[in-house]
C-alpha cells in the first residue's frame, strides 16, 4: 500500500465553510473556524478535506460565482488564514482539496467587466457572446439549470452571453486559447500555495458547441433529475450541445499535465451529464485526464440496494483503469437521512448508510454532518438564502436545508457555531444530534463513524480491493471486497426487519473485530442480518 497514491481509497471530508464554524461571530463560518475544528476533523480519521469555495465573490451563488480566483472573500478570512489552514492540516496528516469553478465566473469578475464593454477589447472573446436571431431572440434553445433561457442580453455589446447557471454567472469561452492558459495559471496559483488537490465543479460544462445547435427534446420517460427536479424545464432536453463536448478531453489533459508537475496532487471532477457514468469513465480513462470523478448517480431520492448495485456495476464495467469516487450527500441535495431514512430516520440506519458508503470500491466524499446523522432542515420561505429555492419555491425548496450550520453544543443558543444570529437557522432536531451529545456516547452515530473509519484504514480490501456483488433487493445489498488473498463479505440491511438473505453459493464466514458492526461465523447459503444493521465478516 506504500506505493499507492494517497487518494486511492481515501475518504475526503467536505467542509462547507459558511456552516462549519464561525470564529469571528458574524453568523457566518470562516477559515479560522475550520482551523479551530481541525482536531475534530482529524478524530474522524479522514484523509483529506475538500473546502467548498472561499474565493472573493458577490455570493449570488454562495461562492460558486467567483470574482477573483486568487483572493479570499473577507467574510471567510485572508490568504494568511488559508496558508495557516494548509500548514495545520498537513501537521495533522490531512490533505487540503479546494473547489475550482472553471466553467464560469461572476459577472463582477474583472475579465467579464472588460469583455462586456465592446466587441474589440483585449478580452472581447473571453466569454460566450452571440448575436441575436433576426427577430431578436436568443440563438438557440439552451436552458439554465436555475430556470429560463441560458442566454442573457447585454446592451453594451448588443449581444447575448451564455450562462448555464445564474445570469450572474457568465460562462467562460474555453474555445479561446488565451482563456485556457489563463485558467491554468489561476489553478497553478493554488498549487504553488501547497494545496493537495482540486475538486472541479461542473467540469463537463467548460466547452459549448461552436455551431450553437439547439438541444433535442428528451422524451418524458427518459427524464431524470440529478441535481435538479424533474419539473425543471432543464430536464426536458438532451444536453448534447451545451455541455460534455468532445473538446473538453484535450483541456483535461492539459490540466493533468499541470498537476503532474506537482507530484501527489489530485483532481476530482464533478460530472453532471445526461450519461454521467459514461462520462466519468471517459474523463478518468488512461493516466492523462482526471484522477477521479464523481456524479449525482447515488444522490437519488429513493434508497434501493438494487439501484446501488446497478449503478456501481455499470460504472465498473465502463471504467477500465479509472478510479471512482462515491458520495451519497453534498451541499446540493437533501441530506441522505431525509431522502433515504423514511419517517423513522433511525440512528442505526445512519450508521449503516455511512458504513455502506465507506465500503464501496473507490474513494469517498463524506459531507459534514453525515457523521452525526443530520437530517434535512426545514427552512421557512422568508428564511431562504438559496436563489435556486427562491426561484422554484414551493415545488423545489432549494439547497438551504442541507447547508445549515454544524451543531457543536446542544446547550448553547446557536449550538456552539456562533455567538451571533446564524446565516441559516439551526433546527432543534440538529441540536439533539450535536457533537457534545454524541462525543461521549459510545453507541452514537459519530462514534460508530469514527470506529469504522479507523478500522477501514487497516483494511486493504476496503481501501483498494475489487468489488463483486452477491445479492441485492430494495431493502438490502451484499457484496464482497477482495485484495490479495483476503476477502470480506459486506451486507447492509436498510429495513427495520431482520433479513434472511440468500447468498450466491455457500460462504464460510469468520468474525472480524474492530469495525463496530455485526460479524458472524457461519457456513451457509443464507445470511441473517438484523434490522438496520451492517454485517462484515472475513470469507475463509
Amino acid at each position: 500500500m506504500t506505493t499507492t497514491p494517497w487518494w486511492r481509497g481515501a475518504v475526503v471530508y467536505q467542509v462547507y465553510p459558511r456552516s462549519m464554524m464561525d470564529a469571528n461571530n458574524d453568523g457566518i463560518g470562516d477559515i479560522p473556524g475550520i482551523i479551530s475544528k481541525l482536531d475534530y476533523i482529524a478524530s474522524l480519521g479522514v484523509d483529506a478535506i475538500w473546502v467548498s469555495p472561499f474565493f472573493k465573490s458577490p455570493m449570488k451563488d454562495f461562492g460558486y460565482d467567483i470574482s477573483d480566483y486568487r483572493d479570499i472573500d473577507p467574510i471567510f478570512g485572508t490568504l494568511a488564514d488559508f496558508d495557516e489552514l494548509i500548514a495545520k492540516a498537513h501537521a495533522r496528516g490531512i490533505k487540503i482539496i479546494i473547489d475550482q469553478v472553471l466553467s464560469h465566473t461572476s459577472d463582477q469578475h474583472a475579465w467579464f467587466l472588460e469583455s462586456r464593454e465592446s466587441r474589440d477589447n483585449p478580452k472581447s472573446d473571453w466569454y460566450v457572446w452571440v448575436d441575436p436571431n433576426p427577430d431578436g431572440t436568443p440563438p438557440n434553445n439552451w436552458l439554465s439549470i436555475f430556470g429560463g433561457s441560458a442566454w442573457e442580453w447585454e446592451p453594451r455589446r448588443c449581444q447575448y452571453f451564455l450562462h448555464n447557471f445564474l445570469k450572474s454567472q457568465p460562462d467562460v469561452n474555453f474555445h479561446c486559447a488565451a482563456v485556457r492558459q489563463q485558467i491554468l495559471d489561476e489553478v497553478e496559483f493554488w498549487l504553488k500555495r501547497g494545496v493537495d488537490g482540486l475538486r472541479l465543479d461542473a467540469i463537463n460544462f467548460c466547452f459549448h458547441d461552436k455551431e450553437l445547435r439547439s438541444n433535442p427534446v428528451k422524451p418524458e420517460d427518459e427524464r431524470k433529475g440529478r441535481g435538479f427536479s424533474l419539473d425543471n424545464p432543464y430536464a426536458f432536453q438532451k444536453h448534447i450541445y451545451d455541455n460534455t463536448r468532445p473538446e473538453n478531453i484535450a483541456f483535461l489533459e492539459s490540466l493533468r499535465a499541470l498537476m503532474d508537475r506537482y507530484p501527489g496532487t489530485v483532481t476530482l471532477g464533478e460530472i453532471s451529464a445526461d450519461d454521467s457514468l459514461k462520462t466519468m469513465a471517459e474523463y478518468t480513462a488512461g493516466n492523462s485526464r482526471l484522477h477521479m470523478a464523481y456524479s449525482f448517480e447515488l444522490l437519488v431520492d429513493k434508497l434501493s440496494g438494487s439501484y446501488i448495485r446497478e449503478t456501481v456495476e455499470t460504472l465498473e464495467k465502463n471504467l477500465s483503469e479509472g478510479w471512482p469516487c462515491w458520495a451519497i450527500g453534498n451541499h446540493d441535495v437533501r441530506r441522505f437521512m431525509s431522502r433515504w431514512g423514511g419517517k423513522e430516520q433511525s440512528p442505526q440506519l445512519a450508521k449503516t448508510l455511512n458504513a455502506l458508503l465507506l465500503s464501496l470500491r473507490g474513494s469517498v466524499c463524506s459531507y459534514q454532518g453525515e457523521e452525526l446523522g443530520l437530517t434535512e432542515a426545514e427552512i421557512a420561505q422568508h428564511e431562504l438564502q438559496d436563489p435556486y429555492g427562491i426561484t422554484f419555491w414551493p415545488r423545489f425548496k432549494g439547497r438551504d436545508g442541507c447547508r445549515t450550520p454544524m451543531p457543536w453544543n446542544h446547550t448553547e443558543t446557536h449550538a456552539g457555531f456562533s455567538q451571533a444570529q446564524t446565516w441559516l437557522p439551526i433546527p432543534a432536531a440538529h441540536k439533539e444530534r450535536a457533537v457534545s451529545l454524541q462525543e461521549d456516547d459510545k453507541s452514537s452515530i459519530l462514534n460508530a463513524y469514527r470506529t469504522f473509519m479507523h478500522w477501514r484504514k487497516q483494511q486493504p480490501c476496503l481501501r483498494l480491493g475489487d468489488i463483486q456483488f452477491v445479492a441485492a433487493a430494495e431493502d438490502y445489498l451484499v457484496f464482497t471486497r477482495s485484495f490479495g488473498n483476503e476477502k470480506l463479505l459486506c451486507a447492509f440491511n436498510f429495513s427495520a426487519n431482520v433479513q434472511t438473505i440468500s447468498l450466491d453459493g455457500s460462504y464460510h464466514l469468520e468474525k472480524m473485530e474492530g469495525h463496530g458492526c455485526h460479524s458472524v461465523v457461519t457456513q451457509s447459503n443464507n445470511l441473517l442480518v438484523p434490522g438496520y444493521a451492517t454485517v462484515i465478516s472475513r470469507v475463509v
